[in-house]
């Protein structure tokens, strides 16, 4: 018998109009849409021409109107500010975003027009947000401290009337000065900004330049509230800037009708929650993941989201996300295994768990990278409740591929982020865009059109959208990331496409090889990448954290870790080399980087990556592969 996620599976997939327009009656319209998928002009799809809205209305206004003002809508908690807790309701919400718009608007900021937001985790990155789409103006998300030429490469490509920023960020056991910052870009941008409006935080006040930049108080104080513009749903909402190969920025769209009846729908769908309802993304605003589900899924679902600044360890223990799941009663939690795994390192036996009233919380969600089986196991364990890997990307806006629990619960595969959503149409291909058999390797495609909520374009660069993503294989999405699909239809991600290493003409997937390591009763966590090799072309070399406490002589770890892998994927593998570490190189949302450890390794140039954490982790790597014969090159 064909279940309720087959049967929206296959509806979405047969029948897209029927399907999203169903989805579409959900969300208030000023006008209705003349077509729900407007094919005309392939390979850009647009959805919902025609229909005018406002992302803000359905974030905010539409809740206050239907009598539920008083309910929670925005729950900050910071413990890097002394425990500060603060709830806006869903009133005081709106007064607040209605004004910052007003402000924006004083500055002659309109529809079209583009304002980079540069900010730390505070509630008023969400209201600057709010604040741009309710006047239809394009906001862009910048991650606070990222560094001085990397914001002007951004500046100069979104053109912003305004910046928004604040004086600083606070991080665990530091401050972080964001108007020199902001400055330096400004400095180094061709491009310049009209206005900055800066929220003066009192733990480092900035010095503002007079009639440049404007104190974030003053200007909303003066302000006159604004109202919602309406838009087309095909205009932008804003645009988030992902790496490219390049090294330039790629500017990802995010139109205003899709995106809200996509997000809109997975809120119940994928995460089963219910309008009033806790929903905590621990993440960031710089990131897709704070884009989508700390801003904007769950108010327009009407459900109460939380904006953590603070950490899984350290802020103050790795009893963090207990305490904030307990106190606020959150029912599903969505972080990146990253976070996990920290815990895990400090509290392997989840302890400090016992501390808290955790019987409100439901569900886990993790995504962001490979959910790791032993960490998967370890979060069953911990937690007695369903631990669910999605998998999706900045491009595509929320998951391609995920256990959809408001529809059904399908069972759980470890390593496994279940099954396409409703709307994506996946299919593993070879190199001539054919399908592969189940369960062979090979690159995961999405079959155009896209659903509503992923990107429709590139930012000023139609040319460059065909070229990244649908140019290698005709008809498709390249997600560039290569796995496959079992007899069930279960979608297993291995690798990035080049993280997918040829050893003597064998295809092996590092992320395979990652698991044997990951199950390791002494690893926390671990990495492998495949490095050159004159002989067999690449060699996969390990790389492993110990859990806290582990006082075993590093040499009887790696030998250990090399059988297993010889155990279990077998000597084609040719995995002879592993090396312990103290902590890996990641990036700010916690991805390793896995491909400036592999430069270093081959000897080749590299730059220092822009949304690295912690810059002196890769000198620790350097130091490490020099003990195993590797060296590097640094530009």
């Amino acid at each position: 018998m064909t279940g309720p996620y087959e049967k929206a599976y296959r509806r979405s997939i047969d029948d897209p109009n029927g399907f999203w327009g169903e989805a579409a009656e959900a969300i208030s319209w000023y006008k209705k849409w003349d077509k729900v998928l407007d094919d005309s002009n392939k390979p850009f799809y647009r959805w919902f021409t025609g229909a005018e809205v406002n992302t803000c209305y359905n974030a905010v206004d539409r809740h206050v109107e239907a009598g539920r003002g008083d309910q929670a809508a925005v729950i900050y908690d910071s413990p890097v500010t002394g425990n500060t807790v603060r709830t806006y309701t869903y009133s005081q919400l709106k007064d607040e975003v209605a004004r910052f718009a007003g402000a924006l608007a004083a500055q002659g900021v309109g529809k079209g027009d583009r304002v980079i937001v540069y900010m730390p985790m505070v509630p008023e990155a969400l209201i600057a947000m709010l604040g741009c789409a309710r006047i239809g103006a394009v906001h862009s998300v910048v991650f606070g401290g990222f560094a001085a030429h990397e914001l002007a490469v951004r500046i100069n490509d979104a053109q912003p009337k305004v910046i928004v920023s604040a004086s600083c960020g606070i991080e665990v056991n530091r401050v972080i000065d964001y108007k020199p910052l902001l400055d330096g870009a400004i400095e180094q941008a061709q491009f310049k900004p009209h206005k900055t409006i800066i929220l003066q935080r009192p733990q480092k006040p900035a010095t503002l330049k007079p009639g440049f930049d404007l104190d974030w108080a003053e200007v909303t104080a003066a302000a006159a509230p604004a109202d919602c513009v309406p838009v087309a749903a095909t205009d932008p909402l804003y645009i988030l800037y992902t790496s490219g190969t390049t090294g330039e920025p790629k500017g990802v769209v995010r139109d205003n009708g899709g995106h809200l009846v996509a997000l809109n729908w997975t809120m119940k769908n994928i995460y089963d929650i219910d309008p009033g309802e806790v929903f905590w993304a621990a993440s960031d605003v710089g990131w897709v993941v704070g884009h989508s589900y700390i801003v904007y899924a769950p108010l327009f679902h009407g459900a109460t989201t939380i904006v953590f600044e603070g950490k899984p360890v350290g802020t103050p223990d790795a009893g963090a996300f207990w305490r904030v799941i307990a106190q606020h009663k959150v029912k599903a939690l969505f972080t990146a295994p990253t976070a996990f795994r920290a815990i895990k390192r400090e509290d392997p036996n989840a302890k400090l768990m016992g501390n808290y009233d955790l019987s409100h919380f439901k569900i886990l969600f993790l995504a962001g990278e490979r959910t790791d089986p032993d960490t998967l196991h370890w979060a069953e364990r911990a937690l007695d409740r369903p631990v669910i890997d999605h998998w999706w990307q900045t491009e595509t806006g929320w998951a391609i591929a995920a256990n959809c629990m408001g529809l059904e619960v399908l069972p759980v595969k470890a390593g496994s982020p279940t099954k396409p959503a409703p709307g994506w149409d996946v299919q593993v291909l070879d190199e001539a865009c054919k399908e592969v058999p189940r369960g062979q390797i090979g690159a995961i495609c999405v079959k155009l059109p896209l659903p509503p909520g992923s990107l429709p374009t590139l930012w000023n660069n139609d040319e460059r959208y065909i070229k990244s993503y649908l140019t290698e294989f005709p008809g498709y999405y390249a997600t560039a990331d290569a796995g496959y699909m079992d007899e069930d239809g279960y979608v297993y991600i291995m690798a990035r496409t080049d993280d997918v290493i040829n050893v003597a003409g064998h295809r092996l997937s590092t992320g395979g090889m990652e698991e044997v390591l990951a199950q390791h009763p002494d690893v926390a966590e671990c990495a492998v990448v495949g490095v050159a090799d004159s002989f067999k072309g690449q060699l996969p070399v390990g790389f492993v954290v110990l859990k806290s406490g582990v006082t075993r002589p590093h040499e009887e770890i790696v030998k250990e870790v090399v059988q297993m892998v010889r155990d279990q994927i077998g000597a084609v593998a040719a995995f002879k080399q592993a090396v312990v570490v103290d902590r890996l190189p990641k990036t700010r949302s916690g991805k390793i980087l896995r491909g400036t450890i592999q430069k270093i390794a081959d000897k080749e140039p590299w730059k220092m990556p822009a949304t690295i954490d912690d810059p002196a982790i890769l000198d620790e790597i350097k130091e490490a592969l020099e003990t195993i014969g590797y060296a590097e090159a640094r530009q």
